[in-house]
């Protein structure tokens, strides 16, 4: 079911305890969001849920909140946790940790978060003590369970965060082996922006007649975004960025890459060509670089944050000026992940997305999504209004489109080409054997050429020219 939103509901609607009350009045909260609202009362009755929500719409509260009061009277036992977070990312991992932290600090909740990139020993030290909430990437979960320092057996709440992100990034198997360790009795709770059909089949596997809430995406992303695509090659796609970075008054920027491997190369690029304040942000950095390089990106040290939609993944920075597509995201909904980062708490923001003639259906597919037509910009500094006559504005879908279209009408000019073959011909007859040998190989005269047309049998190799113009 689609959710509406309803403002005159507010948490204390919805049961929870005064200790979680008091809370969320600290943070300053009085309505849940259209997620929350749904997802909660269901959750709070241990039912198996399925929730298909944004990054951004309140869905990390939607579980939190409710595992908070479930697990408030319980006791942990060591190495035993009572309920198991997986998120995909490191990041996403610390965010859901800093949920239960500010939340759950009325209650003597333990949690413990095990992610790769850093020592095991504090992890395991936590474990050995027992924690109420284990909150894991699949990774370094596996590495754990497989030394013997976590057991499985207790789970009574399990969440699979961000679970089509887990698919994109191949951890399906591992959370099937890790489901697998885990006891049949238990509330499985499933959150995802989309619903491919591998976590369709996910879902159906291992939840048991789950509710389903999903709230549409606010479509329409905000209106302080002024959305601008840029026209480009990949051979220039690097000079117009750092073109539009000098031209621009960028006060601090993230810049998405598709591939992990573009991100270093572009930050050096950058660097080179003097725009200071650059960092690179991805999945192959240890956790001590990445949370220096988050800090430095939030106290305004670095300008330019240069990542991956993975590795940006629950970053929350207030006050960034512009966004940057360096690549046109696959998915249409990454998009306006992307360009939530501007905009934000009514203040204005600008997102640039570079599209080559490559990206026309991703284009499209965005298009479609946010239900608008996105203008064009050009290097110069001319907008899609100035550029199109008549005040119509194109989109970039259409212009790819059209330089498609183009390609066709140059190739005539090449045409010309081909003459070289009748040239050929003229000079075949100092290339073609001596009459005598034509003579006794009749089948071969029509091969030299015009010079053998007519009888020419006397003339030998000095021809008349007004044989050969015949």
């Amino acid at each position: 079911m689609t959710v509406p939103t309803d403002e005159k509901l507010t948490f204390r609607d919805l049961g929870f305890s005064e200790p979680v009350l008091k809370a969320i009045d600290d943070v300053g909260y009085q309505h849940p969001t259209p997620i929350q609202a749904a997802a909660i009362p269901p959750i709070l009755m241990t039912r198996d849920l399925v929730g298909i929500a944004q990054t951004g719409t309140g869905k990390t509260a939607s579980f939190t909140l409710p595992m908070i009061e479930m697990l408030a009277g319980g006791r942990v036992r060591a190495r035993m946790p009572r309920s198991l977070v997986l998120a995909p990312t490191r990041e996403l991992a610390m965010q859901v940790a800093e949920n239960f932290e500010e939340y759950g600090k009325y209650h003597r909740l333990n949690y413990a978060v095990l992610v790769g990139g850093i020592s095991m020993e504090p992890q395991i030290q936590k474990l050995e003590k027992g924690v109420d909430v284990l909150i894991a990437t699949p990774g370094r979960l596996l590495d754990l369970f497989g030394r013997g320092n976590v057991l499985l057996a207790d789970i009574k709440i399990l969440v699979i965060d961000e679970a089509d992100r887990m698919l994109d990034m191949g951890f399906i198997p591992d959370i099937e082996k890790i489901i697998s360790y885990l006891p049949p009795m238990r509330q499985t709770l499933l959150f995802s922006a989309t619903m491919p059909d591998a976590i369709r089949k996910l879902s159906k596997q291992f939840l048991s007649n789950p509710k389903e809430v999903s709230v549409a995406l606010s479509a329409a992303p905000t209106e302080t975004v002024n959305h601008v695509l840029v026209e480009t090659s990949e051979r220039d796609k690097k000079k117009n960025l750092i073109k539009i970075l000098v031209d621009e008054n960028v006060s601090n920027a993230f810049v998405f890459c598709n591939r992990k491997r573009d991100i270093d190369g572009l930050k050096r690029s950058l660097e080179q060509k003097g725009i200071k304040g650059t960092a690179a942000l991805h999945g192959d950095m240890d956790q001590h670089s990445r949370s220096k390089v988050l800090e430095a990106f939030k106290s305004g040290e670095i300008k330019i944050l240069v990542c991956s939609d993975v590795a940006g993944r629950g970053l929350d920075v207030a006050d960034v000026s512009h966004v940057f597509n360096y690549n046109v995201p696959h998915h249409a909904e990454d998009y306006v992940h992307r360009i939530g980062r501007t905009g934000r708490a009514g203040k204005t923001g600008r997102a640039f997305t570079f599209v080559t003639k490559d990206d026309t259906k991703y284009v499209q597919n965005i298009e479609k999504l946010i239900k608008m037509k996105i203008p064009l910009h050009t290097v110069d500094g001319k907008s899609a209004d100035s550029k199109n006559s008549g005040g119509k504005t194109d989109s970039t879908a259409d212009n790819v489109r059209n330089i498609k279209d183009a390609k066709p009408k140059d190739s005539p000019k090449s045409a010309p080409k081909p003459e070289p073959k009748p040239a050929a011909k003229k000079t075949a007859p100092k290339k073609s054997p001596a009459p005598k040998k034509a003579e006794n190989r009749p089948e071969k005269k029509p091969a030299p050429g015009p010079a053998q047309r007519g009888n020419v049998k006397g003339f030998g190799d000095e021809v008349p020219d007004f044989f050969r113009s015949k």
